[in-house]
């Protein structure tokens, strides 16, 4: 008799498990492949036909979009590229001859002074980034205090706007390419690889066999 009143709860349990697997289904993992920059290793050719191309047609609708500019400049430069559009990403690379430095993406909420600030939140993320030895810790106080001292570091933006105004933002002098995504992409969930300036042959990483300098 027990063993039945065990088989009828656990009976009952596999029943309940399936109607609140019904009733709540799983949410559904966001799975996005949409890119903007270069593939690694990708011809900068190529990448500036590709970003072209993307900025061709006549909807109005707002699209994602990188610009990276011909030269890195400084975080208070920023307002002048942006024609008015909402910014959503700012793209930082400290340049260093023969030594990999990294990108760092600082996402920013409306407003042109975040924008601006923004080197600030690089310098901080860098300075809080792990090390594991001695190269590496030397690169890190290196990114971080140039940043400190506001370089011209900013190498790209992330912002949205329709396609007439992406192509405005493309011919202006200083921007090198503005590449834009399908208008339905969804925000916060592709990937953002900028066409550094230095990058002139391939988008490939640069050599890291060259001494760290001080500052």
């Amino acid at each position: 008799m027990r063993r039945a009143g065990i088989g009828a709860a656990a009976a009952l349990f596999a029943i309940l498990i399936v109607v609140l697997g019904w009733a709540v289904p799983p949410r559904a993992a966001i799975i996005s492949t949409d890119r903007l920059g270069p593939e690694s290793g990708e011809p900068v050719a190529d990448y500036l036909t590709r970003a072209r191309k993307s900025l061709e047609g006549n909807d109005s609708a707002a699209h994602w979009a990188l610009l990276s500019f011909d030269a890195g400049i400084t975080a208070d430069r920023i307002p002048e590229f942006t024609g008015g559009l909402r910014i959503s990403e700012v793209v930082y690379h400290v340049p260093v001859d023969r030594v990999a430095t990294p990108i760092i993406t600082i996402g920013v909420p409306a407003g042109i002074d975040t924008a601006v600030a923004s080197v600030k939140a690089a310098a901080a993320q860098m300075e809080s980034t792990a090390t594991y030895d001695d190269r590496s810790g030397q690169v890190k106080a290196l990114v971080a205090v140039r940043l400190r001292a506001d370089c011209a570091c900013a190498v790209g933006i992330v912002l949205a706007g329709p396609l007439t105004e992406l192509r405005n933002l493309a011919s202006h002098s200083g921007i090198r390419a503005v590449e834009a995504l399908p208008a339905d992409a969804s925000a916060g969930v592709f990937a953002v690889s900028p066409l550094l300036p230095e990058q002139t042959v391939s988008a490939s990483p640069s050599p890291d066999d060259g001494p760290v300098p001080q500052n």
